[in-house]
């Protein structure tokens, strides 16, 4: 006989964290060997050339069917599917919906979910909370262009936006740069500086924690500097730093969205990416300028390209960086800026670590899909 049966793991939020999804360590050493692995090729996302950061369905700013959401700030419902090949060998999707709003009811912005399916028959293998696994992913990847990227011995970290993001980002650059000893923090709201500040002093290593005013002081001196500032669409509305607030030989973390000058970021500046396929589809998915639709600064590197301001080998994947196959720099002193967008590739790459831990350590609800289907 054939076994039709299919059950599926649950694991809820208690249950990844369990299974370790705020291990940090672990995390940014998992998406070091997803860098690999996509490097060489092995996965797909979606989209005509595998490279999608997935489908998304937004609202009208004045809905004609009076039960259809409204636009607003971070509006919208996303699936993020793929498959990832090496160690990982796993499909599956990350399915979220987003609103800015949430905050009114005590929610998160965004509400997300992992779903793992065997890469075969399509059979579910696991449904998990992605909270924290998205949280945890996304503040890895700016851990592992840390650890390539940053100069060494770095000192000094700058902190733009001191949000979840810059807490998971904080995390691996701890991880990553040993040697950091101070932070600066510019901010907007007392209450998020003031958490930032309790997060950041779980890490002895930090000397001197220390509030500034401007983003310009956020930079100065600063090895690495970091932005995670939320921002509304539009160039306009993205916050802008000026080349000569960057120390020469730094490194520009960017995971959220920042606008830099044209001239300095064609002319002399790093421009590294997670993955050239990831932009592309975006600069080919949104009108010219892609950047003020998709204010991820490595789309302002494809409005650059497009106006022939720069050439295709001037961008480079971080799994490059990785393989050895391009240098962290052209020259000394140059600055880098390490543009980070999120791929669904590393949502499973971290979704599989966890679902094998919780599987390990009896974690989580068995649920079943049929004994048997229906129809066949």
């Amino acid at each position: 006989m054939v076994e039709t049966k299919i059950d599926f793991l649950y694991l809820n939020e208690e249950d990844m964290i369990k299974a370790g999804v705020t291990g940090m360590e672990k995390c940014v050493d998992c998406m070091e060997e997803m860098f690999k692995i996509l490097g060489r090729g092995d996965y797909k996302m979606a989209g005509q050339n595998g490279d999608s950061h997935g489908a998304m369905v937004t609202f009208p700013a004045d809905p004609p069917f009076p039960n259809m959401p409204q636009d607003g700030p971070d509006r919208r419902f996303m699936a993020m599917p793929a498959y990832l090949g090496g160690k990982f060998d796993i499909a599956g999707m990350k399915w979220y919906g987003s609103n800015a709003e949430n905050r009114h009811k005590g929610l998160p912005r965004s509400i997300l979910m992992v779903m793992l399916n065997d890469k075969d028959t399509g059979a579910p293998l696991a449904l998990m909370s992605a909270n924290l696994l998205s949280a945890y992913r996304t503040g890895a990847v700016p851990g592992v262009g840390a650890k390539y990227l940053a100069p060494k011995n770095s000192k000094v970290l700058g902190v733009i936006g001191p949000g979840v993001m810059s807490k998971t980002s904080l995390e691996a650059f701890v991880y990553a740069c040993p040697t950091l000893e101070a932070i600066k923090i510019k901010g907007r709201g007392q209450a998020s500086i003031d958490s930032f500040i309790e997060f950041a002093r779980r890490y002895p290593q930090f000397r001197e924690i220390s509030v500034v005013d401007t983003m310009e002081e956020a930079c100065k001196d600063a090895d690495i500097v970091t932005i995670g500032t939320s921002s509304t669409m539009g160039m306009e509305n993205y916050p802008f730093l000026e080349e000569k607030w960057l120390k020469p030989g730094m490194l520009l973390s960017a995971p959220a969205y920042v606008r830099l000058d044209d001239d300095f970021l064609a002319r002399r500046a790093r421009k590294v990416l997670e993955n050239y396929g990831l932009y592309e589809c975006w600069a080919n998915d949104y009108a010219y300028p892609s950047f003020s639709a998709v204010g991820i600064i490595g789309v302002r590197y494809f409005d650059l390209l497009r106006d022939k301001l720069i050439r295709r080998e001037d961008i480079i994947s971080l799994s490059d960086v990785i393989s050895g196959a391009a240098p962290a720099r052209e020259f000394e002193g140059q600055i880098v800026v390490n543009s980070v967008g999120g791929m669904p590739v590393e949502d499973l790459a971290w979704g599989k670590t966890i679902w094998q831990n919780a599987l390990r350590l009896g974690l989580g609800v068995s649920l079943n899909l049929w004994d048997s289907p229906a129809m066949v």
